[in-house]
């Protein structure tokens, strides 16, 4: 069931009572776990917090730290799966579930004391109704009417004939009724499948976990820039990733400006001078330019790189003709931004601005926020979302993702900045990494169609795209660069297909699937499609993430998968 009110229903439920917390592998809701954690420490509450990657890891997690738990927090996860039925929980554990993902699962929907839902059930699309999917089982009727015909066949022989007759019409009057009964059932099991095809058929985001457990914090009078920041980090990543429409997060925009003003006010009124500060302002959709040199940082760019074409010599000659024409020198575009003329850093953005009509790039500005504290310390947003991105990915044999997810965790503090620093020179070798790769592979033509969809193979394993992260960016870029290099009409309406090998030995991939470029919606179809072609061909997929779109394969059924999906989706 939904709850809106989270200081009554969530938070004040907590006093005195130990939380098991389960955070999903991603950064909105590690934003999320560390404002709650802010709040949780004020009030003194006892609280255990695990990482997971998928539902394996959900399964381990709450089998690990169920003992003596009665509430557990899910955070961008468990919402679009059956948690009671997954879990088999005692029926006294009470889950509550903060997630993004969409849709929910209809039993989470409707379950009416284990489960609540942190969400405003107004903003949830075509949730279909109750009675619509669930309906009582007519098996005792059965039952009862099978019983009844065996006690009429027991009665004597020598009943007169007229009694006979009306036994025999009463016996093939409840035939009839039993066979309309299960003529009914059968239409309306077949309805309710169409209805749960159409609710399920696309997975898509929701509102950001981040910005919902401030709000909390908000309620609770206990906000403050800290937490805002973080809110702020984690939709940002929902942007920046593509999670959502960026009509989506310019609404959001407004409600967080109000909470920065308010907050700056507060600080203002106690004359904090070393507090943190947010700021609001037009910024450039360029990867982490202002810890990079401009050239480096519009090439790695995938919005720029796709929309001139850097890849290409004509592509990098066009770059050139916009820098002389932003009167920017080329000794200065290869500099560390922070190295570069005052004159020039200050007047950076109206360059741009002035010329960004006249080579395509009107989307390269948008709205953002920075993050101000101490003399040089000056982030934005996107920043912390690509410093984190590199933390995440950077797994390794001696470093374990719960590793990686606590530096994540600590580098959103200001006395973890060495992390932070780390994770940018982090993110400059991936972006560098997924160009050189997508260059390569539209050079030598790897992305091939079937006519329903392009698809791109890797067939060596590759550190940088064996996890999620590193491989939906890769897919993106390689998306946005082959449309804009194709001839074809039909290329911005086909979705995209990427695999990467993952573990040799057993002979594992990981495989994405990313909706076309033309579609203005994030909705992702792929999940359901997946799902439907391992059938059809048997193949053995492992749906584990909470992002239905991504999935594990055997290598030698890639090929059997393939052929399948291009027949479910002609």
């Amino acid at each position: 069931m939904f709850i809106q009110d989270l200081r009554q229903d969530f938070y004040n439920r907590l006093i005195d009572k130990r939380i098991l917390i389960i955070v999903n592998y991603d950064i909105d809701a590690i934003c999320a776990s560390k404002i709650l954690q802010a709040l949780l420490k004020y009030d003194h509450k006892v609280y255990t917090v695990v990482p997971i990657m998928g539902l394996a890891g959900l399964k381990r997690a709450y089998r690990e730290h169920q003992d003596d738990v009665k509430f557990v927090l899910l955070l961008n996860c468990g919402g679009c799966v059956d948690i009671v039925e997954l879990l088999q929980p005692d029926e006294d554990v009470i889950f509550f579930i903060c997630d993004a993902h969409r849709p929910f699962d209809v039993c989470n929907i409707y379950s009416d004391r284990q489960v609540c839902l942190l969400a405003d059930p107004s903003a949830e699309e075509n949730i279909p109704a109750f009675e619509s999917i669930f309906c009582e089982s007519d098996n005792d009727e059965d039952d009862n009417d099978t019983s009844e015909e065996d006690d009429n066949a027991e009665e004597p022989a020598d009943t007169e004939h007229s009694a006979q007759t009306a036994k025999k019409l009463s016996r093939m009057e409840k035939y009839e009724h039993r066979v309309l009964k299960q003529r009914e059932r059968r239409v309306w099991e077949n309805e309710r499948d169409r209805i749960m095809f159409e609710y399920t058929q696309f997975s898509y985001y929701g509102r950001s976990s981040a910005l919902t457990i401030f709000e909390l914090a908000w309620k609770l009078s206990k906000d403050e820039m800290d937490l805002l920041w973080w809110a702020i980090v984690g939709i940002t990543e929902q942007l920046i990733l593509g999670k959502i429409e960026s009509s989506v997060y310019t609404l959001e925009i407004d409600n967080i400006q109000s909470h920065v003003n308010r907050l700056t006010n507060k600080i203002n009124d106690q004359s904090n001078m070393s507090a943190s500060k947010i700021g609001f302002e037009n910024d450039l959709h360029l990867v982490l330019y202002r810890h990079w040199s401009v050239l480096e940082s519009m090439r790695y760019t995938r919005y720029c790189a796709c929309k001139l074409k850097l890849w290409t010599l004509r592509g990098e000659k066009k770059l050139h003709e916009l820098l002389v024409e932003m009167g920017l020198p080329l000794v200065h575009a290869r500099q560390m931004f922070s190295s570069m003329d005052l004159v020039l850093r200050q007047e950076f953005f109206s360059m741009i601005a002035k010329l960004a009509e006249k080579y395509a790039i009107p989307d390269i500005i948008y709205g953002s926020f920075t993050l101000h504290y101490g003399y040089r310390n000056r982030y934005s947003a996107a920043d912390f979302v690509y410093a984190l991105l590199a933390v995440l990915e950077s797994v390794k044999k001696d470093k374990t993702p719960e590793v990686c997810f606590l530096e994540a965790l600590d580098s959103l503090s200001r006395n973890h900045k060495d992390i932070l620093i780390a994770g940018i020179e982090g993110s400059k070798l991936l972006h560098q990494a997924i160009f050189k790769q997508v260059q390569s592979s539209l050079e030598s033509h790897q992305i091939f169609s079937t006519g329903s969809f392009l698809y791109f193979i890797l067939n060596q394993e590759n550190t940088y795209f064996s996890y999620p992260y590193g491989l939906l960016l890769l897919a993106k870029f390689m998306l946005n660069g082959h449309v804009a290099t194709s001839r074809s009409r039909t290329a911005p309406e086909l979705p995209l297909i990427v695999s990467c090998p993952i573990d040799a030995e057993r002979g594992l991939c990981l495989l994405a699937g990313i909706p076309p470029v033309q579609e203005d919606s994030p909705k992702n179809f792929f999940g359901k499609a997946f799902e439907q072609a391992a059938q059809k061909c048997n193949a053995a997929i492992l749906q584990d993430f909470f992002e239905t779109s991504l999935i594990q394969i055997r290598q030698s059924d890639l090929t059997r998968f393939l052929d399948a999906l291009t027949v479910l989706l002609s």
